[in-house]
């Protein structure tokens, strides 16, 4: 990385204790290095060091009561990043392990994956260290309503419309929603994720697992492979997990192994999801029941181990970080083909490195993810019109948006010279068209 070396390390001096951050802005930069000896204009106009700097960041207390009626403090986020080509837009995380670099690493990928939607939205990402989990509906409308009573200053339908994200479901977007309205009186799309009765959208539930896998269905017929008669692992058990396991083995696939941050079930005779169904989103329990009602199946703990499974695809949709070098290694001499990020940022930088080294299909988080902000923006879209579409007519447009997904990461990767490499064809792709917005909006 050389024309791009300084502001690597303004990155990292402005933004010190930010290690996924770091690690987000290093791995788009590497990729762009093409793009600036090309474009030397955007050198001199200072596009690259105003691309990895938020347009703003918003930090602030929430203060809520729990059941026993004691006061509890939490600490609220919103990193509104980039708003060149739209809207910012972007989950609500909540969970005890967001912090500030987490946010903006999530916030400065979302820039990239919103751009490559094709559609009109900018990146932002924000939550708080606040748990759900084992919380009340009453201390989780207690929390919701406070959360907003700061962050309603900050949003809108023409602003800012933030989503859901880990720990953000419907319930906590419908108490959102409701504070927002009562504090504004007004009814607008401020928020996607929405109930299906008040504005929300059809195939936003399974709208990332179902893009990851028409996104790497793409990929693998790219290769003249395909999700028929293989054997896929998914990591994690929510919605995106879920959903991409449905998809996969609509597709044709045996998808034999879920897992939760605990551990993980493998099913050789593969995933009964009407099971993980009822046990995740009804009964909201561990994975580890699943072999309760299907004593065939093993459950192992320590859920960094599902990559031992054989396997000829592998989908994290866990969390960050969550496939290293040595679990790469295990995949690739396992005999797995592809790779597909449910999750964001789920790859080490040294198990992507053995993806590609190997030969192997390897979709983005950025690309390969992008159904649900897609969706989400198809949602802001009725909203805008006050009108539904069905759900064949939704899923229509979301399979649409994932196919020229691909196709723009892989035309961008063969253009710069990173022929077969989807990550850094989805980075080139996405930045080059903010960056020409950012250039032609002038110093701002």
């Amino acid at each position: 990385m050389k024309l791009l070396n300084d502001v690597m390390e303004q990155v990292i001096r402005r933004n010190p204790g930010e290690p996924e951050f770091h690690q987000a802005a290093r791995e788009v930069l590497d990729s762009l290095e093409p793009v600036a000896e090309r474009n030397t204009h955007w050198l001199e106009a200072g596009i690259f060091e105003r691309f990895v700097e938020p347009e703003r960041q918003i930090m602030f207390r929430v203060a809520w009561v729990d059941d026993t009626g004691k006061v509890r403090v939490n600490r609220g986020y919103r990193i509104q990043f980039n708003s060149a080509i739209g809207p910012y837009k972007g989950g609500i995380r909540l969970h005890p392990s967001v912090n500030i670099s987490i946010l903006k690493f999530l916030g400065f990928e979302q820039i990239l994956k919103n751009s490559l939607t094709g559609l009109p939205i900018g990146g932002a990402k924000g939550g708080s260290d606040f748990d759900p989990k084992g919380k009340s509906d009453g201390e989780v409308m207690r929390f919701c309503q406070s959360f907003m009573n700061e962050l309603y200053r900050h949003i809108g339908p023409d602003i800012d419309v933030p989503a859901g994200d880990i720990g953000t479901g419907a319930r906590e977007i419908g108490y959102m929603f409701g504070q927002y309205k009562k504090i504004r009186n007004e009814y607008t799309g401020v928020l996607t994720g929405k109930g299906l009765t008040w504005g929300g959208s059809l195939v936003r539930t399974e709208a990332t697992g179902y893009g990851l896998c028409y996104f790497m269905d793409e990929a693998l017929k790219d290769s003249g492979k395909s999700f028929k008669g293989s054997t896929v692992v998914i990591s994690g058990s929510g919605n995106v997990a879920i959903y991409a396991t449905q998809k996969a083995a609509e597709l044709g696939a045996k998808v034999v192994a879920l897992s939760d941050s605990n551990g993980f079930i493998h099913d050789r005779d593969g995933i009964k999801l009407d099971t993980v169904k009822k046990i995740k989103e009804v009964e909201r329990k561990r994975i580890s029941e699943y072999v309760k009602y299907h004593p065939e199946a093993v459950y192992t703990e320590n859920c960094g181990k599902i990559w031992d499974i054989k396997c000829d695809i592998a989908l994290p949709c866990a969390t960050q970080n969550e496939l290293d070098e040595t679990s790469a290694e295990t995949l690739a001499s396992n005999g797995c083909f592809a790779v597909g990020e449910g999750a964001n940022m789920p790859s080490t930088p040294g198990a992507i490195d053995v993806f590609l080294k190997n030969g192997m299909i390897f979709g983005p988080a950025k690309a390969a993810n992008a159904g649900g902000v897609a969706t989400s923006a198809l949602e802001m879209s009725q909203n805008s019109m006050r009108y539904s579409w069905t759900f064949d007519e939704v899923d229509a447009k979301l399979k649409n948006i994932m196919k020229n997904i691909y196709k723009a990461s892989s035309s961008a990767a063969s253009e710069y010279g990173f022929d077969k490499n989807l990550a850094a064809g989805a980075n080139i792709a996405g930045f080059v068209k903010v960056a020409n917005a950012m250039y032609s909006h002038g110093i701002v």
